[in-house]
């Protein structure tokens, strides 16, 4: 798949550096690792605002849609605008499950479920290394 903005594995490594992004940023974001549960700095953060990719800045979840999902992860109700998230079919670990990837960069960011709060019944669940807070 393309994006539009599309780089090296060495210049994305680079950008995360010069951003001082957490540690697990890149095997976040670039190979789809997962960040402990209750890990993340923003699972218990909750300050208006909004949540960027921490690869390209694209604006991804605003902070009044975030909730306290219990999973340990930051949580989300819907994306900040439409077309913001790709979803892709994942069937990694012996489960079938969405994975969220920035539409800009395609960047992991988590999983989707459907087991959110309503009115969209969805659950994004993102890793914290993936998400940069802009207030």
């Amino acid at each position: 798949m393309t994006y539009p903005i599309e780089k090296t594995d060495a210049q994305w490594q680079a950008e995360l550096a010069q951003k001082k992004a957490e540690p697990m940023a890149y095997a976040v974001t670039r190979f789809a690792a997962t960040e402990r549960p209750f890990s993340g700095r923003y699972n218990d953060h909750w300050q208006p605002g909004h949540y960027d990719c921490i690869c390209c800045g694209a604006r991804l979840f605003d902070a009044s849609t975030k909730f306290d999902a219990g999973c340990g992860w930051p949580s989300f109700s819907e994306a900040a605008l439409p077309g913001a998230i790709e979803e892709r079919r994942d069937k990694s670990h012996g489960m079938v499950r969405v994975e969220t990837l920035c539409a800009q960069c395609g960047a992991h960011l988590g999983h989707v479920f459907e087991d959110g709060p309503q009115p969209t019944g969805l659950r994004y669940c993102m890793n914290s290394a993936a998400l940069e807070y802009k207030p």
